[in-house]
């Protein structure tokens, strides 16, 4: 077994915040917010660039239907201050499918 090489370096935080809207108190929505120092971002965007690149036919561990992913951790790859995140692949291995929840921009699924 490999030992585990944390894919995050230098400073990052990812947490969601929520807000209220200023027209009326009462709503409320979320925002996520994403810092890092240039170090943080960097790895960050070659994480996603690494998941995005992936070849996930050729992972003889990832059944079919499932999806790459990767755990972004409080305190282990993340701040301390951060949420967890879970960063991954849309498309599932062998079908290309999007899981049924996803609702595209333009509302289709």
């Amino acid at each position: 077994m490999k030992p585990y090489k944390n894919p995050i370096t230098g400073h990052l935080d990812i947490l969601a915040y929520r807000k209220q809207d200023e027209d009326d108190k009462k709503i409320f929505y979320s925002e996520i917010l994403i810092h890092g120092d240039p170090e943080g971002l960097r790895s960050f965007a070659n994480l996603l660039l690494k998941l995005a690149d992936l070849d996930q036919e050729s992972l003889v561990d990832l059944p079919v239907g499932a999806r790459e992913h990767e755990h972004l951790r409080p305190d282990i790859e993340l701040a301390k201050s951060s949420q967890e995140v879970v960063v991954g692949r849309l498309d599932a291995k062998g079908t290309g499918a999007f899981y049924s929840s996803y609702i595209s921009k333009n509302g289709k699924r």
